[in-house]
């Protein structure tokens, strides 16, 4: 092998490695990263890790695998970057479309009812557990609390989730930068749009498919959860593909896999139009990632020192949790079907929240709870 084709397997193995193994969510596959590539392999310091991380928290698009892709750049050159984010979702994507197929097969039995009885629950519980640091980092002063409270009713009453996050970004900038340019009858204008109506469309084809799932990978900023409020928004209330009882069994499947969050796309193309359908969903959800990358990598400590920007990100993160929470109260009415499931959903929070429990391994105690219950 050529000194020239070694870093390339280096980042291949290493995020094929981590992409098997990377249970439990962004900030475990964030710290994976740091003890892989800066302790163990010195491929990047502590100082440069810190900045790639911060860029990504304010790009829309899976910070982790972003953070891949950086990791893999700084190793092995343009090749390294894509090799590292593609080796990082392959594992996952992998594994979601067998879960799928065995959800489409079997979720109608008595003993895939019941798993997905107990698994539901704990998906909200979760969402749940992912909000709370991110509310307490993100909506931070009275701006972001009533730009996170906005964003919440908003998507509740059927308003856009784009447009509530657009419409945050510019308030937040606006009012964090020119304070006092503002004039009286700016309120109103700047509230326009948040009153922006959700797109609509005929019936489900490959085209439509790349088309959503693009869009998706543009526009989502924050965590891998904020797709959720996304999806939920279009391709139930929207578009109609899909009801909320089967998106929330695809997003439970979504949580088994280790890797990116993320690949929830990849199980909802499987559902839709099989292998074409998992793979144009995959590939445009993650292509934005990679070309951002590509562009603001070497950039990484410039773009995060941005003023307006921060000031408009600030506001797009105080929407994104408000999103999150308005996601969980809809799907939740899919998941609370009884006073079991309400009773999983809180034990599985507490054991999250206390105990710090690897979320794969509590999404598999619900889905034993709800098999012992069908089964009984």
């Amino acid at each position: 092998m050529s000194t020239t084709d070694r870093p390339l397997r280096e980042v291949a193995l290493a995020f094929l490695r981590l992409g098997t193994i990377a249970f439990g969510g962004p900030a475990v596959h964030v710290a994976m990263m740091h003890d892989d590539m800066v302790t163990r392999r010195s491929w990047v310091g502590e100082e440069e890790f810190v900045d790639a991380l911060g860029i990504t928290a304010i790009l829309p698009g899976p910070g982790s695998t972003q953070l891949s892709m950086y990791l893999g750049r700084r190793r092995a050159g343009w090749r390294g970057l894509v090799l590292g984010g593609a080796c990082f979702i392959l594992p996952a994507m992998v594994l979601v479309i067998v879960l799928t197929w065995l959800y489409l097969r079997y979720g109608r039995t008595v003993a895939g009812a019941g798993l997905l009885y107990g698994i539901r629950p704990v998906v909200i519980a979760v969402l749940a557990q992912a909000l709370l640091p991110l509310a307490r980092t993100a909506m931070r002063g009275v701006l972001g609390a009533v730009l996170g409270v906005l964003a919440f009713a908003g998507l509740l009453a059927g308003v856009d989730a784009l447009a509530l996050l657009g419409g945050a970004a510019v308030v937040s900038m606006l009012v964090r930068n020119v304070p006092y340019r503002t004039r009286p009858g700016a309120a109103s204008a700047l509230a326009a749009p948040f009153l922006a109506a959700a797109h609509h469309a005929s019936r489900v084809r490959l085209g439509a498919l790349f088309l959503e799932f693009l869009k998706l990978g543009i526009v989502v900023f924050g965590s891998g959860y904020v797709l959720l409020a996304f999806l939920r928004h279009d391709l139930v209330h929207g578009l109609g593909w899909l009801g909320n009882t089967r998106l929330l069994d695809l997003v439970s499947i979504g949580q088994l896999t280790p890797g990116p969050v993320f690949t929830t796309a990849t199980a909802i193309g499987y559902s839709l139009d099989g292998l074409a359908g998992a793979a144009v969903a995959t590939a445009a959800i993650f292509l934005p990632s990679f070309l951002l990358m590509a562009l603001v990598s070497p950039y990484v400590t410039r773009v995060r020192r941005s003023r307006w920007l921060g000031g408009a990100l600030d506001g797009v993160n105080a929407a994104a949790v408000g999103l999150m929470a308005g996601a969980g109260v809809l799907l939740g009415q899919a998941a609370f079907v009884d006073v079991l499931t309400v009773v999983v959903a809180l034990a599985a929070l507490v054991v999250l929240v206390r105990f710090r429990a690897n979320v794969a391994l509590v999404v598999l105690g619900g889905g034993v709870v709800g098999l012992v219950h069908a089964l009984a």
